[in-house]
């Protein structure tokens, strides 16, 4: 991995005297003069802070797509049908085989099971195929502007601007998703500054064209975030019908053994007995079942939804030769409009679910399933009508 903050920099950032920071909102013109200020008491010169924000400008249609996430609305079973099918799964597979041998370092030097990376490749770019055509300054510096996460989009910003300074971004050509991520595998600018990796020897780190620097910067990066070497992430399970509903979801971890002596048994392979591990059921009580063991915490570090989460670990494991999900009979949950009301009421009732946007992520299935026991209700966080009405 290269250096990219070389030591006189470092020195002059500490020793220069701090700009007041750039705030969100107002005129964007202000704002970009604001951020230039800020970059240059950080000890980058003006020449290459001039040439770097020389270009920019806000981008409507980044906050179309922040504001509009709706595929995440869709259950487990639903989106994981519509992310995997036949086709993407041999592509993978294949390409496991066409770059074997970065693979093999990978598990060597990370400790990641090349499923997990072919999923996160197949997932965010389709194997690179479409990596995103939005100005990746453009995106960073509006979402930076916009007042709903600046405090997350900010330092990207300065992070570029350090990959700007090392030939590895282009303020004018660089592009990738909407929300900043670039390369094959998606990572953000500080990401690939703390975890990029020169998989194949040229002295740059280009996720977008270099699948070596992509794979082995993305392995890097989950075992920054905690990933630990030799260990499962998540296992199907079939579950017996008289369980205490109560115990699922990522709140209990117990172990894998003490889940199997509550009737718990793996589809596929052998549970981790010694393993501490949580009962996910994505749809309920009558719906798929998993064991997630303590990697699959770690893929939250890399994307928040729940859904998204749950079925790119599911696909690591096809990849690997696990079997078909068993979908179950599932109760029907609520559509987003229905999961906006119960939200509602689940807030006025004193319960924190986060933003209302019918979304079931982890503060709504915890307040569901909270709600479930005082009800009497079996308590498996699944959203049905049944608890609609009842509350």
């Amino acid at each position: 991995m290269r250096n990219f903050l070389s030591a006189a920099l470092a020195v002059a950032i500490l020793a220069a005297p701090l700009a007041a920071e750039a705030k969100c909102g107002g005129k964007f013109s202000d704002f970009v003069s604001d951020m230039k200020n800020e970059a240059r008491a950080k000890g980058y010169d003006a020449a290459t802070v001039d040439s770097f924000f020389a270009n920019v400008r806000p981008d409507s249609k980044v906050l179309k797509a922040d504001r509009s996430q709706g595929v995440f609305q869709l259950d487990f079973t639903s989106f994981a049908r519509r992310l995997i099918s036949s086709g993407r799964l041999n592509n993978a597979r294949s390409n496991g085989q066409k770059y074997d041998g970065i693979f093999d370092r990978m598990e060597r030097d990370y400790g990641v099971s090349r499923g997990v990376l072919l999923a996160f490749w197949a997932f965010e770019t389709d194997f690179g195929s479409y990596q995103g055509d939005f100005n990746t300054l453009n995106a960073l510096m509006t979402l930076s502007h916009d007042c709903r996460r600046p405090e997350l989009f900010r330092p990207q910003v300065f992070a570029a601007l350090e990959l700007y300074r090392h030939g590895d971004f282009s303020p004018t050509k660089t592009t990738g998703a909407w929300a900043g991520e670039i390369g094959m595998v998606q990572m953000l600018p500080q990401d690939i500054i703390d975890n990029g990796v020169d998989g194949d020897g040229d002295g740059h780190v280009l996720l977008k064209t270099s699948p070596a620097d992509a794979l082995l910067s993305g392995a890097k990066m989950l075992k920054h975030l905690g990933w630990r070497a030799g260990e499962p992430w998540l296992q199907e399970v079939a579950v017996p019908e008289n369980m205490d509903w109560s115990k699922s979801g990522l709140r209990t971890q117990i172990k894998a053994s003490d889940w199997a002596r509550m009737g718990v048994k793996p589809r596929h392979g052998k549970l981790a007995g010694n393993l501490p591990a949580s009962l996910i059921l994505p749809q309920g009580r009558k719906g798929p079942a998993f064991l997630a063991y303590p990697n699959f915490r770690v893929y939250f570090e890399w994307n928040q939804s729940f859904t998204y989460v749950l079925t790119a670990a599911y696909f690591a494991n096809r990849i690997e030769g696990a079997p078909v999900f068993n979908a179950g009979n599932p109760e029907r949950g609520l559509g987003g409009g229905d999961l906006k009301v119960l939200q509602e009421k689940l807030t006025r009732k004193g319960y924190d679910v986060g933003k209302i946007d019918g979304i079931l992520g982890a503060g709504t299935r915890a307040a569901v399933q909270d709600m479930q026991q005082k009800l009497g209700l079996p308590a498996d966080a699944w959203p049905t009508r049944q608890l609609l009405n009842r509350l």
